[in-house]
């Protein structure tokens, strides 16, 4: 098994609150280290205590009940678990283990049938955000929706219902070459993360819908390539600041560059700026 060196969550009161743990059952350890790597390199300041009970060892595949029992006894801290699983009899023995546990823990557990790496990612970036167990889950079922969009299948994943009206917007130009891909993503949604903000995103290119920027699978979906704009806009107490982490995080994770800096630089005042009702989309004005 393995898990974070600090398993943190949101802040309440100066006191960090348990957040919802995960547990990864795969056949292969290899696989399950691997996907657990990759899923950690979303989550830059803590994240939720992740366990693997995968293989019978290091080199024989299997997975074993009782082993994915211990796994979520030690990945529930408080605020319960969601396992994902890959094949067939991993859910076996996954349903297997949790008619093993106590019946008050094993009510705090979730068997999630999301893909194993792509909700994986979800499921760690979404816990980190402080969501609670039914939360997580739903993040990382969701989380094949980009893909499938972009390989032309339907895209399962509706946007929110519109903008945050009367708060400030911010506009990014997207220069990364890969655009809006999973880690740049992951941190816009740790950007807001624990923030009194209502913060949401589109694709100001395409009139996108609009996507809530706490959601990973959401803002994966606005399909934005390199050389698009996103529009973000917010709103309650702390919107400007929310703004203002969602500009730096775009910043540090290479979304936005010198391109998107020089076009800032040409017209500062209308980076952020007071936004209007929701409109029809238009074509966007490059503003930073």
């Amino acid at each position: 098994m393995t898990a974070p060196a600090e398993s943190r969550g949101p802040v309440d009161g100066g006191e960090a609150v348990a957040v919802v743990g995960i547990v990864v059952v795969s056949h292969s350890r290899v696989l399950a280290d691997a996907a657990v790597g990759l899923a950690r390199e979303m989550v830059h300041d803590g994240g939720p205590r992740i366990e693997v009970a995968a293989g019978l060892d290091d080199t024989t595949f299997g997975t074993d009940a009782a082993a994915i029992m211990t796994a979520i006894e030690a990945a529930d801290e408080g605020a319960g678990v969601v396992v994902l699983m890959d094949l067939g009899s991993a859910v076996l023995s996954a349903e297997l283990a949790v008619e093993m546990l106590d019946p008050d823990r094993a009510e705090r557990v979730l068997l999630c049938a999301a893909p194993l790496v792509e909700g994986l990612v979800a499921a760690v970036v979404t816990a980190a955000g402080g969501a609670d167990r039914a939360g997580v889950a739903a993040e990382a079922s969701r989380a094949l929706a980009a893909k499938t969009a972009q390989l032309g299948g339907p895209a399962p994943v509706p946007g929110d219902a519109g903008p945050v009206a009367g708060g400030p917007v911010l506009r990014l130009v997207v220069t990364d070459p890969h655009g809006l891909h999973a880690r740049p993503a992951s941190r816009l949604v740790g950007a807001v993360r624990g923030l009194d903000a209502d913060v949401r995103a589109r694709n100001a290119t395409t009139g996108s819908d609009w996507a809530d920027v706490t959601s990973l699978s959401r803002l994966a979906g606005l399909g934005v390539l390199a050389g698009q704009e996103i529009e973000v806009v917010a709103s309650g107490p702390d919107a400007t600041t929310a703004l203002d982490r969602v500009g730096a995080a775009a910043t540090a994770s290479g979304l936005t560059g010198p391109a998107a800096a020089a076009s800032a630089q040409a017209a500062p005042q209308t980076a952020l700026a007071q936004a209007a009702p929701p409109t029809a989309p238009t074509a966007p004005a490059v503003a930073g």
